[in-house]
């Protein structure tokens, strides 16, 4: 009886650091070029699988030395250059549209040229980045930025991005509203080399 208590503490305390961790948008990285470091108190060993198995590119413990600090953040800053170069997987193939990231333009499947703004392009590429999941309002705003007091901003941005990308807005397919819970991005992508 006291272990099958022990037992269901720790998983009560493991699903608490899960939705902390996930609160606090550990799964940034997963989605967006963000370099996620956990910098924290907590040592357990359970903690720092947590972190780093919701997404986080580094954990450390307090206390720790400034110049280990520097190191880690130099570390992780030079694999995201790495990874997010210029020219590297910008250009993202889905639906039969093209979306290039760094000229802010969408190809439809006719061929036509449709330029976005910097605020669209940030939303479709964060979209494109996580087909299939559904991101919440918060979290996009945690990612792409807004006014967090403005809860309609980010349906004002899909609102048009959706007049660009859908044939019939009103009844999405490519990016659909998930009721109560945020937007989902249906298309499967394909990522490739700007030319």
């Amino acid at each position: 009886m006291v272990d099958e208590r022990k037992a269901r503490r720790e998983r009560q305390r493991r699903s608490i650091r899960r939705r902390r961790l996930l609160a606090g948008g550990a799964l940034a990285l997963v989605v967006a070029a963000v370099a996620t470091i956990v910098l924290t108190g907590r040592a357990d060993v359970t903690d720092r699988v947590l972190g780093l198995e919701l997404g986080a590119d580094d954990y450390i413990v307090k206390p720790f030395a400034p110049r280990e600090l520097v190191a880690r953040i130099s570390c992780v800053l030079r694999r995201l250059q790495k990874s997010t170069s210029i020219g590297s997987n910008n250009v993202a193939h889905f639906s039969g549209w093209t979306f290039d990231v760094d000229a802010h333009r969408l190809i439809s499947p006719e061929g036509g040229h449709i330029s976005l703004s910097r605020a669209e392009t940030q939303l479709l590429e964060l979209f494109a980045r996580a087909p299939h999941r559904v991101l919440t309002r918060e979290y996009i705003l945690d990612v792409i930025g807004g006014a967090p007091t403005f809860d309609r901003t980010i349906d004002v941005r899909v609102s048009r991005l959706r007049q660009k990308l859908e044939s019939d807005p009103q009844n999405p397919q490519i990016v659909r509203t998930v009721y109560g819970s945020g937007y989902l991005f249906t298309s499967t992508v394909q990522w490739t080399k700007a030319h």
